[in-house]
């Protein structure tokens, strides 16, 4: 028989765990950037999930800690399970060192980051960048030959007549001669690498890179690298919607994240990230969400948003409102929702399916389809959505 100072320890760790599981549904997301945001730039391509962490049970030897700070001109949200609070302090540094260094050497809004230098120097001569970088590069034109260039780096000079991410952002639709100028400097066949020498080259003058749809799913991948080598076991790692996880809640399940409703019923909302139309578990995974609805213009009527089409100079007219992707690594996800976005349904379902992904597309009528994987997976919460396949 248990004694009664046991029986009243005991309700007293329910108590705690109760609160500590209130405390976490309540605070438990990662912050987006919307158009609405103080902090909206040129990364902010997104996807715009937010993060359902539950804790369904307490264990006394395994705790789940959070922390944010603002980086790559983003809300950055690191969630780890950590036996104490100083070894989870220890694995945020890692983390956002990580996210800080490649945000210095990435950031192409940035005139002395490694990005930066490479463009300036387009059509004049090879630039050393750091492993990262060239690595980050490498894999992004693997993107774009697997997409058929749907996904192409070299698209920033059509970009930044678009306006979408200047700082601050002014969009407004370009002249079409300007557009058609531009297009003749996109073309990510044109970019050279060197892995003995570690340099990049753009072969034309006037080219210009913008890894702005690739860089934080990137990050995320780094990030969880060196907190895995703190020691941490499970870990969740966002930056604004590009999220990679790993391992289990302290729930014992997968990470619980929802993606953003592409058409929530209160647009003007200053937390629109809340609107969630749809939930699934995410392990040791990425996913990373593009949409016409997180930097656009309405003229005419007619919504003009920031995913431009490499081949039109235009935004994406391929009747999806959003794309999600789940893959191994958050570059991947991060890369390929945007083409697919571009290309379309039928051509984006063929993707997916022939490299093995997992991906959620939402069209202009509010039908998602998913790939086969997924089935039985996802929990639409939203009226108005339906499966279309």
């Amino acid at each position: 028989m248990k004694k009664k100072s046991e029986v009243k320890s005991q309700k007293s760790e329910v108590r705690k765990c109760k609160s500590a599981e209130e405390k976490i549904k309540k605070s438990a997301y990662c912050i987006p950037l919307t158009p609405y945001s103080l902090f909206l730039t040129a990364f902010c391509l997104l996807l715009t999930a937010y993060c359902l962490l539950s804790l369904s049970g307490c264990t006394r030897r395994d705790k789940m800690f959070k922390e944010s700070r603002v980086l790559m001109d983003t809300f950055c949200t690191v969630t780890v399970v950590s036996p104490s609070e100083e070894k989870a302090k220890d694995a945020f540094e890692a983390g956002f060192n990580e996210i800080k260094k490649l945000d210095k050497y990435l950031n192409n809004f940035t005139p002395d980051s490694e990005i930066s230098a490479v463009s300036k120097s387009a059509g004049i001569k090879p630039v050393r960048v750091s492993k990262e970088t060239l690595d980050l590069l490498e894999k992004t034109i693997g993107i774009s030959d697997i997409t058929d260039g749907a996904f192409d780096p070299t698209i920033a000079p059509v970009l930044k007549l678009w306006k979408f991410s200047g700082r601050p952002a002014n969009p407004s639709i370009p002249p079409g001669d300007a557009i058609k100028n531009a297009l003749k400097l996109v073309d990510y066949r044109k970019i050279q690498t060197n892995k003995k020498t570690s340099e990049i080259f753009l072969k034309e003058k006037g080219m210009e890179l913008d890894l702005g749809g690739i860089a934080k799913g990137y990050a995320a991948d780094k990030a969880v690298e060196a907190i895995k080598v703190k020691g941490i076991k499970a870990a969740l790692v966002a930056i604004a919607g590009d999220i990679r996880g790993y391992g289990l809640s302290t729930s014992g399940k997968a990470w619980k994240v929802g993606i953003q409703d592409p058409r929530p019923e209160n647009p003007n909302s200053e937390k629109p990230w809340e609107d969630i139309f749809l939930t699934l578990y995410l392990k040791d995974s990425a996913i990373s969400t593009a949409g016409d609805y997180q930097r656009f213009l309405i003229k005419d009527g007619k919504r003009y948003h920031h995913i431009i089409d490499p081949v039109t100079g235009y935004p994406s007219e391929s009747g999806l409102i959003s794309v999600s992707v789940v893959a191994p690594e958050g570059y991947i996800a991060d890369g390929t929702d945007t083409a697919i976005l571009i290309l379309g349904a039928e051509k984006g379902m063929k993707l997916l399916n022939s490299k093995g992904l997992d991906g959620i597309l939402v069209d202009s009528q509010k039908r998602v389809f998913i790939t086969k994987n997924l089935k039985g997976k996802i929990e639409i919460l939203n009226k108005g959505y339906e499966l279309a396949n």
